[in-house]
């Protein structure tokens, strides 16, 4: 079998390898630029979890290559330690150490005692995470409960203010699961984020257009009162029908101040079903908390009028190809994709199911809400209108 031949990048190749993924370009795209395959691309990146690796750099007080070389030097003519020290304005004792640790007086060499010097300073510090076992097990914990490293993160800022040895950045339990060489989250608990990849994607990659739909006599967005704009108030709501296999679909329901969900079982995505399963669901809310829905261009929601006139809730919907106007509702779909997968059945889930399913979403602190969760926020929103 023909062997391949190894394929190498040399440090200014690699440099730009980074530069393009963290602008979002795909492997296949870097791969084109130097024409060569995606798959020696994921070479590059995969070893660090697809997060860029700092920097080498030297310390500033450390000895230079045109110091050794004159230590060479006064070795070489006789000169003592002490002499060659005072000429560089430098202690004896760190010319005595670097002499001694690189071969004394008789061996010493210049370019091989930097490029030593070089390589022992390559002292990984333990991460937190491999220091603090409890910390370790709690974020273990919260993963395991699909909480993203940011929800974690920002629930141990606000649930330990003053104690810093059980709070973590998000950024740490990223290449903690990322980087599997520093050993210490397993990579099952990768299976728990919404996002399933091998390697961290930059937040620049390329995100998806929904289609367009026919729907006669919509209320446009921009006739949408300013106080919903602005989330002033509570009980403004978005909605969407989020699609499962074999033509099984739910409606996602996002009360736009609190982040609240609320899933709805739906028969199938004709306009009638749906419209009525948003009716039933819509009379189990008081009035003060659901005052408008937004909706995008799907023509589920064609027979709109009819939810109008059968609970007084304003519909508005998005310009055409523009469903990033709702964008409350497509980030809690992207949530809910950790729960219902692509590909997913929905149809054997009961609305109990459902309904247990939108409360673990809901008991998810958001970064958004300074990390409490839609729960609480919605309970206040509550309270007010009693």
């Amino acid at each position: 079998m023909k062997q391949r031949r190894r394929i190498y990048y040399s440090a200014e190749q690699r440099a730009e390898i980074w530069d393009r993924w963290r602008r979002g370009e795909s492997m296949s795209s870097i791969g084109r630029r130097f024409e060569r395959e995606s798959s020696s691309i994921f070479s590059v990146l995969s070893p660090s979890g697809g997060i860029r690796p700092p920097e080498r750099k030297r310390p500033s007080q450390a000895l230079r290559l045109s110091e050794r070389e004159e230590i060479s030097r006064g070795l070489g003519v006789g000169l003592s330690l002490r002499t060659i020290a005072i000429r560089l304005g430098r202690a004896p004792s760190t010319i005595s150490r670097e002499v001694g640790r690189n071969g004394g007086t008789e061996c010493y060499r210049a370019v091989a005692s930097d490029q030593a010097a070089w390589d022992r300073a390559r002292r990984p510090k333990p991460c937190k995470l491999a220091c603090h076992a409890s910390l370790r097990r709690t974020v273990s914990a919260k993963l395991c409960r699909k909480w993203s490293p940011e929800q974690i993160a920002g629930w141990l800022k606000r649930r330990f203010p003053d104690e810093e040895q059980h709070r973590v950045s998000h950024e740490t339990i990223y290449k903690s699961l990322f980087i599997q060489a520093r050993g210490v989250l397993k990579k099952e608990l990768l299976e728990y984020l919404r996002a399933k990849r091998t390697i961290r994607r930059s937040r620049h990659a390329s995100l998806k257009r929904d289609g367009l739909g026919q729907v006669k006599n919509a209320i446009s967005i921009s006739d949408r009162p300013a106080s919903v704009e602005d989330r002033a108030v509570p009980g403004h709501w978005e909605g969407d029908l989020l699609a499962g296999s074999r033509n099984s679909y739910i409606a996602t329901l996002v009360e736009r101040q609190s982040r609240y969900v609320i899933l709805v079982k739906v028969a199938n995505k004709d306009t009638g079903s749906v419209v009525s399963a948003l009716i039933k669901q819509a009379r189990k809310l008081p009035r003060e908390l659901y005052q408008s829905l937004t909706w995008d261009r799907g023509k589920e929601l064609a027979d709109h009028q009819r939810f109008t006139l059968a609970t007084d809730v304003d519909v508005y919907f998005c310009d055409p190809r523009s469903p990033w106007q709702r964008g409350t509702n497509e980030n809690t779909n992207r949530l809910l994709r950790q729960y219902l997968p692509k590909g997913t059945d929905l149809s054997i889930f009961s609305q109990a199911k459902l309904s247990a399913v939108a409360r673990q979403l809901n008991e998810r602190p958001r970064k958004t809400l300074l990390f409490k969760t839609p729960a609480e926020k919605f309970a206040e929103c509550v309270a007010a209108t009693r």
